[in-house]
């Protein structure tokens, strides 16, 4: 007996992404060709039919600026992976002959492996579809580090949410303030956790925290009573020993200006919502001296009944880093050794499993690739299907 191969269905933007592609292809092949044609026919029209040449080389150049401005217009508005920097490329290099075709290529290039990977993982997502592979026994709450807040408008966990969601995962966040001391931040998702379990009589709930937001779940277990809500806490790239660059930078910067950044930091964030931001305290909780602290209070080591798992990634290069983390890589690797632009590698092991992240090739995995901030696709690591394989490792466990 034959099977049929299942049709996988292709959200729209790719379609467009793909038919903005062949737009530009298009446009690269036959302006290529025109070009060579209308040289050929210098030579045998001109001086004598120039009218004819030149009728001929306007209507080339009409027919080229339209399929081009379909193709480039439509990638720039649907395409995900040309971000910021290749827009730029395009817009600069546009107007200078030579440099426009590279930078053509470069966004063909780019955009094309766009579509070919989400096709790839849409074909993924819908054949295991019925599996609800991170369909936990326990919802998932998800903790965001410092100096952000969880927003509708620019999700801190970039298009991780949203995948684990469409294999069958609960998922709620944490909400807590931008910028607080860990003993404060505690207090805040003690307050958020109980609230979950009680309107939605879950029980528990599986704890993913990334960066300072694992030092303030360690806090509100082992100091806020919350212990019994929790089912599982996995610290994302966390300094459960602090970050020496942080000391550092606190030793070196005049009080004044520390003071002056404190204030401006403080108002922002109180326009944005924090109820009672402070930027200091959570800097100085972040410190080696302020960490030693608050493992001293509530200790190292894995709580009882919980399961308790850390990640860490590794930058290899300043260059691989976006800003400001291409600004602060090598200076933390100066202080602390590898480390993903913020935090190193001796800081990052706690609970029962610690997983290394250091992917094939050159470019490494930084402190906000983790969490997907910036929604690009890095070659060698799928930093949504890590979270989905994470989740449903969760699922197997029973939680």
């Amino acid at each position: 007996m034959g099977s049929s191969k299942t049709q996988v269905r292709i959200p729209a933007r790719l379609h467009i992404c793909r038919f903005g592609v062949t737009m530009l292809r298009i446009f690269w092949w036959t302006t290529l060709i025109a070009t060579l044609a209308l040289v050929v026919a210098a030579f045998v029209m001109l001086p004598h039919d120039w009218p004819a040449w030149l009728g001929s080389l306007a209507a080339v150049v009409a027919i080229e600026s339209v399929i081009f401005w379909i193709g480039i217009v439509t990638v720039y508005l649907t395409s995900v992976q040309l971000g910021l920097r290749i827009r730029v490329i395009g817009v600069v290099c546009g107007w200078i002959p030579i440099a426009n075709l590279i930078a053509l290529r470069l966004i063909i290039r780019t955009v094309r492996e766009e579509v070919r990977f989400e096709t790839a993982k849409e074909q993924l997502n819908q054949s295991r579809a019925a599996e609800r592979v991170c369909a936990t026994r326990y919802p998932i709450l998800l903790v965001h580090g410092v100096f952000f807040r969880d927003t509708n408008i620019l999700n801190y966990w970039g298009r991780v949410p949203a995948e684990l969601e469409r294999n069958g995962a609960t998922v709620y966040y944490g909400n807590h303030q931008s910028a607080a001391s860990v003993a404060d931040s505690a207090r805040e998702l003690a307050e958020r956790i109980r609230q979950i379990v009680e309107q939605t009589g879950c029980g528990k709930v599986n704890v993913i925290a990334h960066s300072k937001g694992g030092l303030d779940m360690r806090w509100a277990i082992a100091r806020e009573n919350v212990g019994k809500y929790v089912a599982s806490l996995t610290t994302i790239n966390t300094p459960h020993r602090g970050c020496g660059f942080a000391d550092y930078l606190l030793g070196s910067i005049p009080k004044g200006v520390q003071h002056r950044v404190e204030a401006s930091y403080n108002a922002a964030a109180s326009r944005l919502g924090d109820s009672n931001p402070d930027f200091m305290a959570a800097v100085h909780d972040l410190t080696q001296a302020g960490c030693e602290r608050i493992n001293r209070i509530i200790g190292l080591d894995s709580f009882p009944g919980i399961v308790c798992q850390s990640v860490g990634s590794r930058l290899l290069h300043a260059t691989t880093g976006k800003f400001p983390l291409n600004f602060t890589y090598p200076l933390v690797k100066w202080f602390d050794g590898p480390n993903d632009g913020l935090v190193s590698r001796p800081s990052f092991p706690w609970g029962d499993r610690f997983v290394w992240m250091e992917p094939s090739g050159d470019r490494g995995i930084s402190h906000a690739d983790m969490i997907d901030l910036n929604r690009e696709n890095i070659a060698g690591f799928d930093v949504r299907e890590f979270y989905v394989g994470l989740v449903a490792d969760l699922k197997r466990r029973g939680l």
